[in-house]
């Protein structure tokens, strides 16, 4: 199974926001990509687990999105 991962930039809060359609209760958020990354990898497996989803192998894919407004 492959689950997506969005990564997206809150340019208000300053901060990385990660969701996934495809694993209900993913919402998590740091003001650090990389941190972002790990504690994602971390959360992932136990909620699969609360979400009773079969344990087999699986992969991730990560995509980030960051608009920024700029003036001239």
């Amino acid at each position: 199974m492959d689950y997506v991962i969005t990564f997206t930039w809150d340019d208000e809060a300053e901060v990385w926001i990660a969701t996934s359609e495809d694993i209900p209760g993913l919402v998590l958020e740091s003001g650090s990509f990389d941190a972002l990354l790990e504690r994602t990898r971390f959360a992932i497996p136990e909620l699969l687990k609360l979400n009773s989803l079969e344990a087999k192998p699986f992969s991730l894919t990560f995509k980030s999105e960051r608009h920024e407004r700029m003036v001239m």
